[in-house]
């Protein structure tokens, strides 16, 4: 892979991240695995028993992002909704365990907070339950966000908008986090998941996987040049400064604008790869971290792409920390 970054500009920004501001606005979830074995099938009906050794209650969402942000060491910041259940007064506890700043996580009663349980046997899983609501969240849930990143938004040096389609990234959302943070130089980056590229215009970079552009720009990728053609076209449609695509096993592309089109293709860093649970969290977390941090575009989607390989060889929703990152470098 060609190296984009020396060591010494790698090492000066990774330096930097303790005095770098991130603020994640998204969907907060809750990841919940449950780790054993399968020694038989059940004499109710033909499917496996999982006899249960060990249980994790892991960060999940955007939740995930902000984690990998602190894991680096770089200052951060949430702004939710969680619900007053169970697993959101657990959520709160463990952010408050991080000693992190509570006033942008709104609490709505009678939401469930998102909770996803994988059960995984013998390192495959078997299977996945949710617990959630799409529906938007209330408008007052909205305001409340809207007026936590006003107070924070002299401090930031990069806002992440982290869509997990469960209803609280919604146009007004958007709206008014553009106008809210105009003529400030705060690198926005939003991982998207609404089909309709348009609710993210304006904003500075985008980072969909290979799937969500093909169906962003409404075409099927067929071939191994396609992703090329439809980054391009979404990055000219809805004026993104530039587009990060992950495209699994075959690693991210780089799209830029500033002045004419370039690209770049990375490939994952990770030997082998054991899990991509949470593995678009770690690049957009440590992508909007390295811009806060004064990375260019491109210096930042190559760091971002080492965390990621060193994600995917971990199991779980993991993190990355600096002395990692500088390791893989």
């Amino acid at each position: 892979m060609k190296r984009m970054i020396s060591n010494r500009r790698a090492f000066a920004i990774i330096e930097n991240f303790p005095r770098s501001r991130v603020l994640v606005v998204g969907d907060i979830m809750a990841d919940h695995f449950i780790w054993g074995k399968v020694s038989r099938i059940s004499p109710e009906a033909p499917v496996p028993v999982v006899e249960v050794r060990k249980d994790h209650f892991l960060l999940g969402g955007c939740a995930n992002v902000l984690n990998n942000v602190f894991a680096m060491g770089g200052l951060v910041h949430l702004a939710g909704v969680v619900g007053s259940d169970e697993t959101g007064k657990r959520l709160l506890t463990e952010f408050s365990s991080r000693g992190l700043d509570m006033d942008g996580i709104v609490v709505e009663a009678g939401r469930p907070t998102t909770l996803k349980t994988r059960i995984v046997a013998h390192g495959q899983q078997v299977v996945r339950f949710d617990r959630e609501e799409r529906k938007p969240v209330q408008e007052k849930s909205i305001r409340k966000i809207l007026s936590y990143i006003e107070s924070l938004r002299d401090d930031l040096g990069a806002l992440v908008i982290s869509d997990y389609s469960k209803g609280l990234v919604t146009r007004s959302l958007l709206d008014g986090i553009r106008k809210m943070i105009a003529g400030r130089p705060i690198f926005t980056c939003v991982d998207p998941k609404q089909r309709d590229f348009s609710m993210y215009q304006g904003f500075d970079i985008v980072t969909p996987n290979h799937h969500e552009a093909g169906h962003a720009a409404g075409e099927e990728m067929k071939n191994g040049q396609d992703h090329i053609r439809i980054g391009m076209k979404l990055l000219r449609q809805y004026d993104f400064k530039a587009l990060l695509m992950t495209r699994g096993e075959e690693g991210m592309s780089l799209f830029e604008k500033d002045g004419r089109i370039k690209h770049t293709a990375f490939q994952t860093e990770a030997r082998e790869v054991f899990d991509v649970t949470g593995a678009g969290d770690t690049v957009i977390g440590v992508l909007a971290l390295s811009m806060a941090a004064g990375a260019s575009f491109r210096e930042a989607a190559y760091l971002a792409n080492h965390a990621a390989g060193i994600v995917v060889g971990k199991a779980g929703t993991a993190t990355v920390n600096r002395e990692e990152l500088k390791k893989s470098l």
